[in-house]
């Protein structure tokens, strides 16, 4: 049995996919928000209004360990998206501010916001029915949630 929630869109078969289908000029380790870096879009949140502290950004990202937040800081940095500005106080001061590049992911982080925010029920519904189709009958054992690691 199907579920119209999951079920592909009626239409031609799609083209085979090829090796070279990827642009080469868009390679994974180019893109700016990459997995390890979780926080990167929460960080950009932060610092839309202007330039942070590490202390101001350590309350609405009080979930992440000051190292990782560091670490992500640090990534940010290096591709372009933030500035870290070192006062000569004493004691130091540390401000980090999102670059034009920064900004102008603002947009596009926006869009997939929106779109949360139209397909979230769906999506919930989506992973509801999948749920309940991998769910064991009365006599079977219980399935994995995920596949065992070698």
């Amino acid at each position: 049995m199907t579920d119209s929630l999951t079920e592909p869109l009626p239409g031609p078969s799609p083209q085979p996919l090829t090796a070279d289908m990827f642009d080469p000029e868009c390679p994974n380790r180019a893109m700016p928000i990459r997995l390890e870096a979780k926080w990167a879009w929460l960080i950009i949140r932060c610092l839309e209004g202007g330039p942070r502290r590490f202390s101001e950004l350590r309350v609405p990202l009080a979930r992440v360990t000051p190292k990782v937040l560091s670490e992500s800081l640090r990534a940010m940095e290096r591709d372009g998206l933030i500035t870290r500005t070192a006062y000569p106080e004493n004691p130091p001061r540390v401000e980090y501010a999102l670059t034009d590049l920064g900004r102008s992911l603002l947009g596009p982080m926006d869009a997939a916001c929106e779109w949360g925010r139209r397909h979230l029920g769906r999506l919930l519904d989506a992973r509801e029915a999948y749920e309940r189709r991998r769910a064991p009958g009365p006599s079977e054992p219980a399935r994995p949630s995920s596949p065992a690691r070698p």
